[in-house]
């Protein structure tokens, strides 16, 4: 994996935000990686970072066999940052004491800035009061020695600790969150006051790396990359065909489960932008023959899934001589697939991933988007030169209208959805709205309803329409739209798609929903 020399590995102790101190790393212009800590040793060697970050846990220090910083790091001399259970490890093993805590801390406290601090540089001052986020039930009663104490709160005594000598600081509150609104300032001033980073890792720094490892890694090799019509795997195919042009056939199974126009801009985009050699199977017929009558979710997706691979690996052989299989695999699935607990592989969809297709067809995976966050992925493709409406797009999912179609898919009901859902987002890109969503939708819902139209009595589908903001896909909350907007939508969906008499707007957060209905 190419990475940066200037860099700050993450330790993770089990957090469910430790993604989000990577992110913060990031956001202020330095190359981080995240490994568990079990693995946590090799990573720090093959890196050579000049900063380490230990994250929060969900276990105790005190538990017995509860996760430990590597001897190897503590040993090596490099700046350290612990946060909440990174704090309390790191006392523990360098010689101060934790305990249980009486009651803890949960939610937004309040601290006192006691003493200067290089972590506090053109943030925070001595005497002032700050919000931060807490979640922890132990709490460091003794500090180990050379640290001192630069911030308190009522709940913990030793809210934030420095060690200037040795240049390790930790807190005890979690700076990764939004709920503490001057924490990625600190991560940065961490990064840079003292790792001495400049902040420099760009975009364009990462695509000249990354095409210089694919020439390396393919050699005069052939690679084959399935697209599926979203921004992953369209980025990884403009980078790989930047790396090795001719030697990079993408292959693109249309399974006629797209929105109105973007099977069209996908093979327009490149045979005609990038002249990119592409393979387009319309497979629209035996995708809604293998989904008719259908009714089951799950058995939907699985049938999507496995008749994609089906036919991507009967145009792969077409193309003959392949030896490697591109992906656009994401860092929140590597993160994931590496988990600190030892558990099982996150489960990609094989429609987006091309699941299984490495093995059964004996090819090498490149992956060249498997260090970046989605939000990342999105700038490589400007700076790649992809259109803004094309790497803006919202997510999509891989079985496509199949999902939005609760019941049987047909391709009346997908005609049907496909009118109705390019209104929604037409009105929503008249009002400004699109790029302030994080993704927006209408779903055909397997009822009907009686309504009037004209003299007329009808009874015709109900139509949902759902719209929500999300930094990650992880929660969600139902996008407010301004008060005149929905009526609107509705009002057009109603008069110019037949065959949909109601319309209806999903409220529901996630947790405890899910952003798509199935």
């Amino acid at each position: 994996m190419t990475h940066p020399t200037d860099s700050i590995l993450i330790v993770d102790f089990g957090s469910q935000v430790t993604q989000l101190i990577a992110r913060r790393v990031r956001e202020a212009g330095v190359y981080s990686e995240i490994a568990p800590f079990t693995t946590a040793e090799a990573a720090f060697a093959r890196m050579a970072p000049k900063g380490v970050i230990l994250s929060g846990s969900p276990a105790s220090v005190l538990d017995e066999g509860s996760p430990r910083i590597p001897q190897a790091i503590l040993d090596s001399g490099v700046p350290i940052m612990g946060i909440c259970y990174g704090q309390q490890v790191l006392m523990q093993q360098l010689g101060g004491n934790v305990t249980l805590g009486e009651s803890g801390e949960f939610g937004h406290a309040v601290i006192e800035v006691t003493d200067d601090c290089v972590l506090f540089d053109g943030v925070w001052k001595t005497g002032e009061n700050h919000t931060v986020w807490m979640s922890h039930g132990d709490k460091v009663s003794a500090l180990a020695p050379g640290f001192r104490p630069v911030a308190v709160s009522p709940g913990s005594p030793i809210a934030v600790v420095a060690d200037d000598a040795r240049k390790y600081y930790a807190t005890q509150f979690h700076m990764e969150v939004a709920h503490t609104p001057d924490g990625a300032k600190l991560i940065a001033n961490f990064a840079r006051h003292v790792c001495g980073l400049t902040g420099d890792w760009t975009m364009a720094e990462f695509r000249a790396a990354k095409v210089a490892e694919i020439r390396t890694q393919v050699g005069s090799g052939r690679v084959i990359c399935g697209l599926s019509g979203g921004v992953d795997s369209a980025v990884a195919a403009v980078l790989i065909h930047e790396a090795i042009g001719e030697q990079l056939t993408c292959v693109f199974v249309d399974h006629g489960l797209m929105r109105t126009g973007e099977a069209e801009q996908v093979v327009s985009l490149f045979r005609n932008s990038y002249n990119i050699p592409l393979v387009h199977v319309n497979a629209e017929d035996t995708f809604l023959a293998g989904l008719a009558g259908e009714t089951d979710p799950e058995k939907k997706r699985k049938f999507i899934g496995g008749a994609f691979i089906d036919l991507f690996e009967e145009e792969a052989r077409k193309v003959g001589g392949a030896d490697f299989l591109a992906q656009g695999t994401l860092y929140p699935d590597v993160i994931e697939s590496v988990s600190f607990t030892g558990g099982p592989s996150v489960t990609i969809k094989s429609h987006h991933n091309v699941g299984g297709l490495p093995e059964r067809m004996n090819m090498q995976l490149v992956e060249p988007l498997r260090e970046l966050f989605k939000d990342e992925v999105r700038a490589l493709g400007m700076e790649l030169g992809l259109p803004q409406a094309f790497v803006g797009r919202h997510p999509f999912p891989g079985p496509g209208l199949a999902i939005r179609i609760p019941g049987e898919v047909t391709k009346e009901r997908c005609d049907i959805l496909r009118k109705a859902d390019a209104i929604y987002l037409e009105e929503i890109r008249a009002a400004g709205l699109y790029d302030t969503i994080w993704q927006a939708f209408a779903v055909l819902l397997p009822v009907r309803s009686v309504g009037v139209m004209g003299d007329g009595r009808t009874y015709d589908n109900v139509l949902a329409l759902r719209a929500v903001t999300s930094t990650d896909g992880m929660t969600a909350e139902a996008f407010q739209f301004p008060g005149d907007f929905l009526p609107r939508v509705a009002t057009r969906i109603v008069n110019e798609v037949k065959g949909i008499n109601r319309v209806t707007y999903d409220y529901t957060s996630k947790p405890p929903g899910t952003i798509e209905w199935e």
